[in-house]
C-alpha cells in the first residue's frame, strides 16, 4: 500500500488515463534522494502555471468559508498559500517552520508507506511537486501540489493537529512492522482526509479531500442523506473508502485536542488484535454501535 492506501487508491481507482501515467513509484526516480525527496525546481514553473495556482487557491479559499473548520481558515490567512503563484518552498519552509515546526518536502508523487510516515515522525510533510493540469480546477485524478500544499497545510499552523500527525508517522513505522499499514490508513483517510469536527452546533471540514474539493465539502457539510459518525477508533479503521465518489460516511471528531490523545494514550497494537478476523465494514455500511451526528445538535 502506497501512501497510505488513501493516496495509491485515489490514484489509482480515480485515474481516467493508463496507469503509467500517473506518479506512482516503487523505486526512487532518477534525481530523487534515498529519503524519496526531489528538487522543486520552481523556476520550471511557466507563467501560466503561477496563474493556474492563484486562481485555485484564491477560488478555493472564497468557497471554503462557512464550510472549513476555523483551524483551517486560520492557518489559510496566516501562511498566505502563494496568491500571487505557487510557493518556493526554499523561502516558504523558514516562515512555515517558525509558524508550526514542520517544513514541507517535495516528493515525485505517491511514494511508500515507510518514507512517508519517516517523513511525518520527523516533522517533515511531503508534497508532490507538480500541479494539476489547467483543465482541472475542481478535481483531478491524483493528489497533486494543491491538494498537498492548499488542503493540507495550513492544518499544522495549528500546533495539537501537528502533535498529531507526527504521532501518527510513528504508529506508522510501528504498524509497517507489525504488517498493519492497511487498519491504519483508515484512519489516516476518516481523518486527515476526510474528516468533520464539531464546531458548536455545526460540523466543519478539516480533512484535506474535501477541503482541495469544494463540492464533496459541501455534501460532507451540508447534505442531510450524508451519514456522520461520531469518531470511534475501532470502527473507523474497519471502515472502508470509495475514491469515485463521494464518501457516504464521515466521521467527527470534538476537538484536535481529543484527537491527539486518542492517538497517544490508545494501544494500537491492542485495537489491531481486537480487529483481526473482522471483516472490513463496506463504506455506508451501519453499525449497532454507530452514533449519529445531526447538523444542528450541539
Amino acid at each position: 500500500m502506497d501512501r497510505l492506501a488513501a493516496k495509491a487508491a485515489w490514484a489509482i481507482l480515480r485515474s481516467v488515463g493508463p496507469l503509467q501515467d500517473l506518479h506512482i513509484f516503487d523505486e526512487p526516480p532518477p534525481g530523487a534522494a534515498q529519503d524519496w525527496t526531489v528538487p522543486q525546481e520552481w523556476n520550471a514553473y511557466s507563467n501560466a502555471d503561477h496563474q493556474h495556482w492563484s486562481d485555485l487557491v484564491n477560488r478555493q479559499s472564497e468557497a471554503l468559508q462557512g464550510l472549513a473548520c476555523e483551524a483551517f481558515l486560520d492557518g489559510l490567512s496566516a501562511l498566505d498559500l502563494g496568491r500571487d503563484g505557487i510557493p518556493n518552498f526554499d523561502e516558504f519552509n523558514a516562515r512555515f517552520l517558525a509558524q508550526t515546526g514542520w517544513q514541507a518536502v517535495t516528493v515525485p508523487g505517491v511514494i511508500p508507506n515507510g518514507a512517508f510516515f519517516q517523513h511525518l515522525a520527523e516533522r517533515r510533510f511531503p508534497v508532490a511537486n507538480f500541479i494539476r493540469q489547467h483543465s482541472s480546477l475542481d478535481y483531478n485524478e491524483e493528489p497533486d501540489m494543491f491538494h498537498d500544499v492548499f488542503g493540507h497545510l495550513p492544518m499544522f499552523v495549528d500546533r495539537t493537529f501537528g502533535d498529531f500527525m507526527a504521532a501518527y508517522g510513528r504508529a506508522g513505522l510501528r504498524a509497517e512492522g507489525q504488517g498493519m499499514s492497511d487498519l491504519l490508513g483508515h484512519l489516516y483517510l476518516h481523518t486527515v482526509e476526510f474528516g468533520l469536527i464539531r464546531e458548536g452546533a455545526s460540523v466543519k471540514a478539516y480533512g484535506a479531500g474535501l477541503l482541495s474539493s469544494y463540492a464533496e465539502t459541501v455534501h460532507a457539510v451540508t447534505n442531510p442523506e450524508a451519514r456522520r459518525l461520531r469518531f470511534d477508533l475501532p470502527r473507523m479503521m474497519r471502515t472502508d473508502y470509495l475514491f469515485d465518489k463521494f464518501q457516504p460516511t464521515y466521521f467527527v471528531i470534538e476537538s484536535f485536542a481529543a484527537l491527539l490523545e486518542t492517538m497517544e494514550t490508545t494501544s494500537l497494537s491492542q485495537v489491531y488484535r481486537e480487529l483481526d478476523g473482522y471483516d472490513v465494514l463496506a463504506p455506508g455500511e451501519q453499525h449497532e454501535n454507530d452514533v449519529t451526528i445531526e447538523i444542528g445538535a450541539a
